[in-house]
């Protein structure tokens, strides 16, 4: 396991305090990790997936994620917020710009912070496309029993019957009542859904200690998200996509990715002409999966050096591919 050279805490407001880490060639070129869940803390096992002697990885938890204070805390917790995070971070290090890499909900949190800030976003690797789409969210409660029906009698039927058409709002009130033999097990469930659908294979450690021991603060504000639609505003960040069109990006998406379908990677690809769609056959959702973690290796070689150029000198430079 690497051994961080610098970290700390940034305390963003009033409430909130960011853990954050420095991995790898101290001036090298920076990526900055931005991990999934909504809530589910950075994911340390991403840093072999880039070249330690050549980059500078800059990873960090989330508003009430992992070793963010308060754990699990949704006051003051939006995509917003957290977008602004991303750059007060960046300043707190004095980056100038970095290579920004997520999956899944960290896919969507890395557009939308490219979109706002596209001069320091020197290039993008997503896995996992997702876009905060209507169609991706109904997906996720209903569309999933065609692929995983055992996996959603399990989420649904743990509901009351009257609950069962807003799931979100259901598990969401669940998981923050105040006694522990309500919000345990509703957040257990809650967080066993995605984990059942998330691999082509089975996962050995879906029930280990260190797997689990997240999940309560994870389904609080992942639920959360759910039930405000990622606080997009009716809006997709597909509706914003020309603002990084400049902006080369590697996309990685698994073929039988149940959690965020491959339609969403296409759609993108098409939008984006900068942007090269690795379609991995043998792999569903996670980065843990043996075809996303190459395809996710190739991606961080091929944009080496994004960083030492300007972002639009750097677009120029690697092409359409």
């Amino acid at each position: 396991m690497l051994t961080p050279y610098a970290s700390g805490n940034l305390q963003l407001d009033s409430t909130h305090c960011m853990y954050w880490e420095r991995t790898g060639k101290a001036n090298g070129q920076t990526v900055v990790l931005v991990h999934g869940g909504p809530g589910a803390g950075m994911d340390t096992s991403i840093y072999s997936l880039f070249d330690t002697l050549h980059y500078d990885i800059v990873a960090y938890d989330q508003r009430g994620a992992g070793r963010s204070t308060p754990s699990g805390e949704i006051i003051e917790n939006t995509t917003c917020q957290l977008v602004a995070d991303l750059e007060a971070l960046r300043q707190h290090l004095s980056i100038e710009s970095w290579l920004v890499s997520g999956g899944s909900w960290g896919c969507a949190l890395a557009i939308a912070y490219a979109q706002a800030h596209p001069d320091r976003v020197s290039g993008l690797i997503l896995r996992g496309i997702f876009l905060c789409q209507s169609s991706e969210i109904d997906w996720y409660f209903n569309g999933i029993r065609n692929i995983y029906p055992e996996a959603w009698c399990q989420f649904i039927e743990y509901l009351p019957v009257d609950d069962r058409d807003h799931p979100a709002e259901a598990y969401h009130r669940l998981v923050l009542d105040a006694d522990p033999a309500v919000h345990l097990p509703a957040a257990e469930q809650w967080c066993l859904y995605e984990a059942r659908c998330a691999t082509l294979l089975p996962d050995p450690h879906q029930g280990s200690e260190g797997y689990t021991r997240h999940w309560h603060s994870l389904a609080r504000i992942q639920t959360h998200y759910f039930k405000n639609r990622f606080f997009i505003n009716g809006r997709t960040l597909l509706d914003d996509i020309d603002l990084i069109k400049h902006i080369p990006a590697e996309l990685v998406q698994g073929r039988h990715d149940a959690i965020c379908p491959p339609i969403s990677a296409y759609r993108l690809q098409q939008a984006w002409p900068k942007a090269r769609l690795r379609m991995v056959a043998n792999a569903g959702h996670a980065a843990s999966e043996p075809g996303i973690r190459r395809a996710l290796l190739a991606a961080s070689e091929s944009l080496k050096n994004m960083g030492t150029a300007s972002p639009r000198e750097s677009a120029k430079r690697i092409g359409a591919h």
